[in-house]
């Protein structure tokens, strides 16, 4: 991540199973708290956020949701936040992009966190693997069995269906942070690469943002961004060799309930919220090379292919190749 300024407050730290990194300006209005209480508050609250959403913690409320045997159930304003921030990706991929897939996940093999496990290469996913093909909406549609309703503060679903904040939830989060940041300079919410940015002069100050290439690592291209949502949705992130010795990631094909292999390794998404760029960008990538191009066509983005080739869409505010970025810079990776 790259700027013309130096940020009143920056700070990294792991949550989400990500890396999250807060960088607030000064502030443009009377009355806004100091950027480094400011800082400190949108730290607090993505820490609370993910000891509240977490698929991984008996304690969560998301879990004690999909343990719980009642068809409605209490919900806090955070947890119907999440779900319905899920059940909005849902509807806006007509499925592609669906919350309710926790036990295909888990029986995928991906049951508790991967933080700190060692992942699979690229290469080494691809190497055998079924054929290639766009995924598919499941014809169930399971996820429109959810409900929420923020009246009687309850979620509804039939008894037995689970819900993964996981997908959207880092979108989220950032986009909940980005709300009381309004008022400053500018600021960059990045939460695991779902990057949320806005502020007065963030459009003449923009962020340099650069993405990660899924197989090499390196940071080849870049994005110009003043506001709005960017994110990267790749196999590379979360992949594991199972006991029988095949490879798998967490990114799903709903019509199976296995593993997508559509073509593509990655995907970047532009959108006006860091939960539109999020849903974009897991969308592009299960739809596949063609799907992606349309997917990607109004905000702009792009692809990699299983060649590792980069394929630009859309348009996009600047596009750049450079020939070497700096490991610290920040990477745009979800």
């Amino acid at each position: 991540m790259k700027g013309e300024t130096v940020e009143a407050f920056d700070e990294q730290f792991d949550a989400m199973g990500s890396r999250i990194r807060i960088m607030i300006g000064e502030p443009t209005d009377d009355g806004l708290k100091d950027p480094q209480e400011a800082g400190r508050e949108a730290r607090a609250f993505i820490l609370d956020f993910d000891r509240r959403l977490s698929r991984f913690r008996p304690d969560s409320e998301l879990t004690a949701l999909n343990q719980d045997p009642r068809t409605e159930v209490p919900a806090s304003d955070l947890l119907r936040a999440a779900v319905g921030a899920g059940l909005l990706a849902a509807q806006t991929t007509d499925g592609l992009v669906d919350p309710t897939m926790v036990d295909q996940i888990e029986l995928a093999g991906y049951r508790e966190s991967r933080v700190g496990m060692s992942g699979v290469p690229v290469p080494q996913l691809l190497s055998d693997i079924p054929e290639r093909r766009p995924a598919r909406p499941d014809s169930g549609k399971s996820w429109k069995g959810f409900e929420v309703d923020d009246v009687e503060k309850v979620i509804r679903r039939p008894r037995g269906l689970k819900f993964d904040t996981g997908g959207t939830g880092k979108g989220l989060a950032a986009d909940l942070v980005a709300e009381s940041l309004a008022g400053y300079s500018r600021f960059l919410i990045s939460c695991g690469g779902d990057i949320r940015i806005g502020g007065r002069q963030a459009s003449r100050f923009p962020y340099d943002v650069q993405v990660e290439h899924p197989t090499s690592g390196n940071r080849p291209h870049l994005f110009k961004l003043g506001s709005g949502g960017i994110a990267t949705s790749g196999i590379n992130v979360r992949a594991w060799r199972n006991d029988d010795g095949s490879t798998a990631h967490h990114l799903l094909d709903p019509s199976t309930g296995e593993p997508c292999w559509s073509g593509l390794i990655g995907a970047t998404a532009i959108g006006r919220t860091a939960l539109e760029a999020e849903t974009l960008a897991k969308a592009a990538l299960l739809c596949g090379p063609e799907g992606a191009r349309e997917t990607l066509s109004r905000y702009g983005g792009l692809i990699v292919h299983e060649d590792n080739h980069v394929e630009m869409i859309g348009r996009v505010n600047i596009k750049l190749r450079l020939p070497d970025i700096p490991a610290e810079k920040e990477r745009a990776a979800a």
